[in-house]
């Protein structure tokens, strides 16, 4: 019960406040993600609990202070989530594996590639989505009686559910984000005008930590 609960408050966090900073979206897309991987392989609740605070913590490490490469792991963790409950949603999770990879793997490039490239503009997108796929899997965790079908849907009114259910929730994610920390936006890549002229450093806001920036030099 308890570890669904956690589960279910990472997801909403990063759904409803994935850009409110690059840090906390980083520790819990690699949670979430690597949770998911850990049950997936049959681990027990707690067991994928401890793996994915593990892996969240080794996951931010690796990429603000080695690669600096924040925004890209974000947008490849959140995107392998986003592919794998796609898959869910739309296909068949035991049909065909090989189709699963390749539709995870490129959503996961694609994403990643993207929030490299444009930094918050992306993450705002990603983190709704992903942030809803991981608290609807602890949804499930919690009930899975009655709730089982917003992680493993079995039948086609149950994966069409699933779809609309994920849908919404992170519409309302990228709404309350883009009302309560637009202003984060001002200075991603995307808003910035080609050619015009970059604020003085002393009116930019100072960076979360290294490597943390919108996008990769």
């Amino acid at each position: 019960m308890v570890s669904g609960l956690i589960v279910v408050v990472a997801g909403l966090v990063l759904c409803f406040g994935g850009i409110a900073s690059i840090n906390l979206a980083l520790l819990l897309s690699g949670f979430g993600g690597a949770y998911l991987l850990a049950e997936a392989f049959g681990a027990t609740d707690w067991d994928a609990i401890w793996v994915a605070v593990g892996a969240a913590v080794i996951i931010w490490l690796v990429a603000a202070y080695v690669f600096r490469l924040a925004p890209f792991v974000i947008g490849a963790v959140t995107g392998a989530v986003i592919g794998a409950k796609l898959w869910s949603a739309l296909g068949n999770g035991d049909s065909n594996v090989i189709l699963a990879v390749v539709l995870v793997a490129a959503v996961a490039t694609s994403a990643a590639l993207l929030a490299d490239r444009y930094g918050r503009r992306v993450v705002l997108w990603v983190t709704p989505l992903g942030g809803a796929s991981v608290a609807m899997t602890g949804i499930a965790v919690l009930w899975p009686e009655q709730m089982g079908a917003l992680d493993h849907p079995e039948h086609g009114w149950q994966q069409t559910l699933m779809f609309v259910v994920w849908i919404a929730l992170a519409a309302s994610g990228w709404y309350v984000q883009r009302r309560v920390f637009g202003r984060r936006l001002v200075n991603s890549p995307a808003t910035r005008v080609p050619g015009a002229p970059r604020k003085p450093p002393a009116a930019q806001p100072a960076p979360e930590g290294p490597g943390l920036t919108d996008s990769s030099p």
